[in-house]
């Protein structure tokens, strides 16, 4: 049987990341790309979307329902970040380290 306890984890952050470019990254209209990289020590989800700014890790107020997004893939994931890329947009990412990565 494989590795799968950090599945759940992983889950989780292809979640967040794909919410946040739908909600606040891409443009009316705009798509979104989800992109799963499984290497030898590393698997990598990559969120890619059209629209502007960069996110960042907040402290959300404790009265409100949203604004947890990033700040549970920084609690989950081994890496995350923010890239730019050629014409508009971002890639924001999350990576899980070979011991995270579930196999068949």
């Amino acid at each position: 049987m494989g590795r799968t306890e950090r599945l759940d984890d992983i889950r989780l952050c292809t979640s967040e990341l794909a919410t946040n470019a739908v909600l606040h990254g891409a443009p009316a209209c705009g798509q979104v790309l989800v992109r799963v990289e499984l290497h030898a020590t590393v698997l990598r989800i990559e969120v890619h979307d059209g629209g502007n700014g960069t996110p960042t890790k907040q402290e959300p107020r404790s009265t409100t329902d949203n604004g947890r997004g990033l700040l549970l893939v920084s609690a989950v994931a081994d890496h995350w970040g923010v890239e730019k890329r050629q014409g508009p947009g971002k890639c924001v990412w999350a990576a899980f380290h070979h011991s995270a990565v579930p196999t068949c």
